[in-house]
């Protein structure tokens, strides 16, 4: 405890030179924090999404055909239709569910209340395909698809706009493009999409409903659907369910196999999950830089101890004469140099702290502070401070008493 006491004494004195010493430190060490944050932070927010789309999910689409090397308007030439959907279900066995939907905006009108949002048209398997939940209220029925029931799932934001109170919802009629529908369930919420898009800004139909009465759809388009929501059965089977289905709508649609399919086939996951690998190695790369700036702080640290030690060296051949063993001298001047770097890593850590905040709630990205990464950078500074004061203790350590009180 005297060592410790005497080299904080021994920093003390020089308060300002110590503070400027530790800058690498602290900027080291807040950018490493801040880095990890961030990552951590995109990846929660990858796994989110990841979860609010469902798993094993593959996304169908219509793309344009290519005519001379130029693409023709999107969906121009083929068109994915509610029959598809049926037959993907019907003839793929690993197929879970298979949703097919239209989408449009509108706006939706409940007494003087009024709200722009997404209007889905869209099957019953629609709801298990695409992970949503019924938080109150109950999915409509295949007999009311059929029909195109006046029925109506509405998202929590659209609630909250036209209600005041979500759990208002249930019962209440509304009006799109006149159309009177009554909602029978209010949607889980599920936040926001890879796009940055709420998801639970949104009216979901009967796909039947949206064609023929709210969407207004020509009677040649009553069937036609924008895409189609694919739930599988088990990871494994995602590859052979995507070229099977390739398969089975080039068939149907009587797609020549020297041409290219004009659908295409999108495994959600797979392109979140490559995302949140960039972002990963994104993180990595900048923490890289961080380490640079906290060697850096390193060598600082070793300069201003082999000034300290230039400065004191009267001081040191004065303990020695007194009886000081070169160990109590190596470990004086160790431990200055490692409290040196805790101090440093400590406001650094102060430091990264203050910048979450103002990126989280300032800025509002997604932030995700670890204790362990913390933890491992403050002993990490710690090693540093060691390895760095050892060279500086190492030579106060073997001067000669006789010289270094002789030293002017």
């Amino acid at each position: 405890m005297t060592l410790v006491y005497t080299a904080l004494l021994s920093l003390r004195r020089n308060l300002m030179r110590s503070i400027l010493t530790t800058l690498g430190i602290i900027i080291g060490i807040s950018a490493v924090i801040v880095m990890f944050a961030l990552g951590e932070g995109a990846q929660r927010q990858v796994e989110a999404q990841i979860k609010s789309l469902g798993t094993n999910v593959l996304m169908v689409r219509a793309a344009p055909r290519k005519s001379g090397g130029a693409k023709q308007a999107v969906g121009g030439v083929n068109k994915l239709e509610i029959s598809d959907a049926n037959a993907i279900k019907n003839e793929i066995a690993e197929v879970a569910y298979v949703g097919a939907s239209n989408d449009g905006q509108a706006q939706i009108i409940w007494g003087n209340q009024n709200w722009s949002t997404s209007i889905q048209g869209t099957n019953t398997d629609y709801i298990a395909a695409s992970n949503w939940v019924v938080a109150q209220g109950r999915e409509f029925e295949e007999s009311e698809v059929r029909s195109g029931a006046k029925v109506a799932l509405i998202g929590h934001t659209v609630a909250t706009e036209l209600f005041g109170d979500a759990e208002f919802a249930i019962g209440e009629i509304i009006r799109v493009n006149k159309v009177p529908l009554t909602i029978i369930g209010l949607l889980q919420t599920k936040g926001q999409d890879m796009r940055g898009f709420d998801q639970d800004d949104t009216l979901i139909i009967p796909i039947t409903t949206s064609n023929r009465r709210v969407l207004g759809r020509a009677d040649t388009n009553i069937n036609r659907v924008n895409r189609l929501t694919v739930a599988v059965d088990k990871a494994s089977n995602m590859d052979y369910v995507n070229e099977e289905m390739e398969r089975l709508l080039n068939q149907r649609h009587r797609i020549p196999v020297s041409q290219t399919s004009p659908f295409e086939i999108m495994n959600l996951s797979a392109m979140l999950s490559t995302r949140a690998e960039a972002n990963r190695v994104f993180s990595m790369l900048l923490a890289g830089v961080a380490g640079v700036s906290l060697l850096v702080g390193g060598i600082g640290v070793m300069n201003i101890m082999l000034v300290s030690v230039t400065e004191r060296t009267r001081e040191i051949g004065l303990r020695m004469a007194v009886g000081a063993k070169p160990k109590h001298i190596l470990i004086q001047f160790l431990i200055e140099s490692v409290t040196l770097c805790i101090i440093g890593a400590l406001m650094g850590v102060l430091l990264s702290l203050i910048v979450v905040v103002i990126m989280q709630y300032g800025v509002g990205w997604e932030m995700a502070l670890s204790p362990t990464i913390i933890g491992i950078s403050v002993i990490g500074t710690a090693i540093i401070g060691v390895g760095f004061g050892f060279y500086p203790a190492y030579k106060a350590a073997n001067l000669d008493p006789i010289e270094a009180l002789r030293y002017e």
